[in-house]
Formats: structure tokens, sequence, C-alpha cells
């Protein structure tokens, strides 16, 4: 079987207005990122209605963005997305040289050592965020997957297969206002929930992890089972762990992310990596309508 595979992706959002919006300011996060293991050849978004100003650039964690202005009355706004992107395996890696995670948690705490440039970036992934605050609840949830001295990537594993067994996928039942609190109360939820809920354990123990979004791959290979988040913009985990450097794992599906996902962004949490998220003047109450399609090109 190949290691590397071609997919064409169609991600198409919908937003129809009880009245008309009469001024808009759009972000859009639907450009992959450049990886070592992932390459665009070819994008591109189609408008309705067209906007009147259209700017892309890199937001503040290297993501692309996309910003829209529309000055002109709409009562429906389209966005469609349209990508070839081929992904390559990510090479096997010894989780068990990552280093303990405790010595991880006080390399990364305050100290007056001179930071490396890895170590700077990670840290902007250790602190709370909007949708992700630091609670002890999160401490004592993982505390059978954070032994002393334990390898920081084991650690993760073992929370992101936690969550897998211990939650339910239920779409509809949280919005991304969801308290994680209640999340994990009620062990229900979405991709979005389960790497909120990841990254908040994680980050409860002085670690730094981040929020990625992307896609997965809609129809799964002969004789696999299809995958949890797949015909929707899907979520997951990414956690520092040196050496080995950033380690991408799925809780939803409990699995280490590999050449079924594409990376479109990350960024602390949901928020700094929304695929589509504006400010409008209008438009009253709205209905929405999400549709992806992640299929291989051969």
């Amino acid at each position: 079987m190949s290691n590397t595979i071609q997919y064409r992706v169609s991600h198409e959002t919908r937003y129809a207005y009880a009245s008309e919006v009469v001024h808009a300011h759009q972000a859009l996060h639907l450009t992959p990122r450049p990886l070592a293991n992932q390459h665009c050849s070819d994008h591109r978004l189609t408008l309705t209605p067209l906007p009147n100003y259209s700017h892309s650039a890199t937001d503040a964690f290297g993501n692309t963005v996309t910003r829209l202005e529309f000055e002109w009355p709409h009562a429906e706004l389209s966005v469609l997305a349209e990508m070839t992107v081929t992904v390559t395996s990510p090479e096997a890696i010894d989780f068990e040289v990552s280093h303990a995670w405790d010595q991880e948690r006080d390399d990364l705490a305050y100290s007056s050592h001179a930071r490396t440039s890895d170590e700077l970036e990670a840290i902007r992934y250790r602190m709370q965020s909007p949708y992700v605050r630091i609670k002890n609840v999160f401490v004592d949830f993982a505390s059978d997957c954070f032994a002393p001295t334990t390898p920081i990537a084991i650690c993760a594993l073992d929370l992101s297969n936690k969550l897998h067994r211990t939650l339910t996928y239920t779409p509809g039942e949280t919005t991304i206002d969801t308290p994680l609190l209640k999340v994990l109360d009620e062990r229900r939820g979405v991709c979005q929930d389960y790497a909120h809920l990841m990254i908040a354990c994680l980050r409860a123990r002085g670690l730094a992890a981040r929020y990625v979004s992307g896609y997965l791959r809609t129809a799964p290979a002969d004789g696999t089972p299809q995958l949890v988040g797949a015909d929707a913009s899907h979520a997951w985990v990414s956690v520092y762990a040196p050496p080995l450097g950033w380690i991408d794992l799925d809780p939803t599906n409990g699995l280490i992310v590999g050449k079924d996902h594409i990376t479109l962004a990350w960024g602390r949490d949901f928020g700094d990596v929304s695929p589509l998220r504006g400010v409008i003047v209008g438009g009253g109450s709205h209905t929405l309508e999400v549709r992806v399609t992640v299929a291989p090109t051969v």
C-alpha cells in the first residue's frame, strides 16, 4: 500500500439569513498548511455574493487567513473551498524516547534560563485560552495517564485513548459554547469537545498542546472502519514532546494522526482557527449548512 495519497476536498458553507445583512466582515481558515508531509497543489474559493474586498495573509500562528468584506446587502452567503492535497504518512517514531512528562513540565515552567525557539513557540500553547480553562478536575480525570517519569508522548497517547473510550460521540448535543466541565461530566460531545478536553488535561499539568483543525478522509480504505468525524471539518490535538517535536493525536478516533488527516490550521483553541468567522450588521436569525467531501483522486 502506498504511503502517499492525493485528495480532492470540497468544503461548502452556506448561511441563509432571516433578513438582509447590510455589511459583513468574514475571516476564513480554509487553506491547508504547507507541511513536510502535506502539499496543496490547487486551491480555490467560490464566493456568493462576491466580496468587495478580499485579502489573504498569515495570522499569528502561521496559518493562512483570508479576510473578506461585503458592503452590499445579501440574504445568503455561500463559501465553497475546493483543493487538491497530497499527504504522506509520517515516519514511524518511538514515543518512548520523548522526555518524561514531569521533566518537560518543569522545563516549560517559568525560569531565568535562555529559551530555544522551539520552547518559546511551545509556551504559547501552555496557558489557558478562551475555550480551554485550566481546572484541577482535568488533572484528576487524567491522573492514571501520567505516572511519574513516563515519556510525555506515551502519556498523551494514553490520554487520547482514554477519551476515545470514555466519551460518546454525539453530534448536535453540544455547541462551541458548551463548557468543558459539562462535557466532562456528561462524557458526550463532538471532535472539538474531545480536542478541547484533551488540551485542558495537558495544560492543567503544565504541558503544551495546540488545537488542530482539518479534514478526515470521507470514505475509508477497503477493510477499514469509517472514521468518526468524516463528512465535516475535524479537530485533533498536537502535543509538544521533545526531542520528537509535536505529536498529533486524534482522541475522537483514538489514533495517531496519519495520511487520512489533512491539516488546515492550528492555534490555542477553536476560536483561533474557526473555518469561517465574522461580524455582520443585520441578518437576524440564520440557518447554516456545511458539506464536506474528502475523496482520493484515484
